[in-house]
This record gives C-alpha cells, structure tokens and sequence, in this order.
C-alpha cells in the first residue's frame, strides 16, 4: 500500500510541475498583434515611436502575477528590439486608467499601473535585451476599450 501512495503521489507531482499554471495562460505571445509588429534597433527614429491602439480587453491580467486591468488575449504590438546602451522606455498616455503588460525576450512578465504621468504606465528596462517583445495595454477598472497611445522610446517616458 505504500508503494502505491508513493507511486500515486509522484505522479500527482509530475503532473501538478508541467501543468500550466494561471500565470499568463490566458496570453497568447504567438498569436498575431492587433496593432502591428515594430523593427527598432538602438538609436532609432523618430523617438519615441508611436502607435495608436484600442486599450483593453475582457481578460483579467491578474492571472500574471502583479498585474492589473483587463487585456486581450492577442499581443496589442510586438516588437522586435536590437538594442545599444541606453534603455528601452514602454509607455502610454490616455485620458483613461491603463495598463501595460510586456512579455520580455526570457519570456520574464513586466506589468505597471501608474509610474508614468497621472494614472498612465511606464516600463524602463534600464539594460533591455535584444529580442521580442510581447505588449498588451489594458484598462484597469474594467473590460471595456479605450483610445491609447503607445510610446516607445529609449530617451522620453509619457
């Protein structure tokens, strides 16, 4: 009878370790953004590149950890970035409460509610890798859209 516990319980555990978890499930950082792909490399023009994008969406980031708001399950922009010395600022400005989530080339999840102006995001990677870059804007109070615009920039946060 031991035996089959032991047996019934590592096999419980090995399934409980490869079953994915809450922690970004929902997102998608294959599926094609709704708002377009980005090419920059370091010293890129103009800075900061702006896209215009509807915030939000019905899904709670709150299943990546330390997230906010409520994102699309499709990246809003991916962004391919080569990058120098100087940082990456991800930002937004909208007269609503966003948020922003970012899955990182390590596949590492970045989220902000309010470190830019007012109750908009930033994100600065102060030594950002090269690689994609997965970008959901969200609203924080609930699942509906808003006009946003999205920065990106390595000398200028909104």
């Amino acid at each position: 009878m031991k035996r089959t516990a032991t047996v019934l319980l590592s096999v419980l555990m090995v399934i409980a370790a490869t079953y994915p978890t809450g922690s970004a499930f929902a997102q998608d950082v294959g599926a094609a953004p709704t708002f377009g792909t980005l090419n920059l490399s370091a010293g890129f023009q103009p800075d900061p590149t702006v896209v215009g994008l509807a915030a939000g969406g019905s899904i709670s980031a709150g299943a990546i950890s330390g997230c906010r708001g409520y994102i699309a399950n499709s990246p809003d922009v991916r962004l391919y970035y080569t990058s120098g010395s100087l940082p990456l600022i991800i930002s937004v400005d909208a007269a609503s409460d966003t948020t922003l989530v970012v899955n990182a080339p390590n596949g590492s999840w970045y989220c902000d509610d309010d470190s830019g102006e007012g109750t908009n995001p930033s994100l600065t990677f102060g030594s950002p890798l090269s690689g994609r870059y997965e970008i959901w804007v969200g609203t924080y109070g609930s699942a509906s859209v808003a006009s946003a615009n999205l920065y990106i920039s390595e000398l200028y946060s909104q």
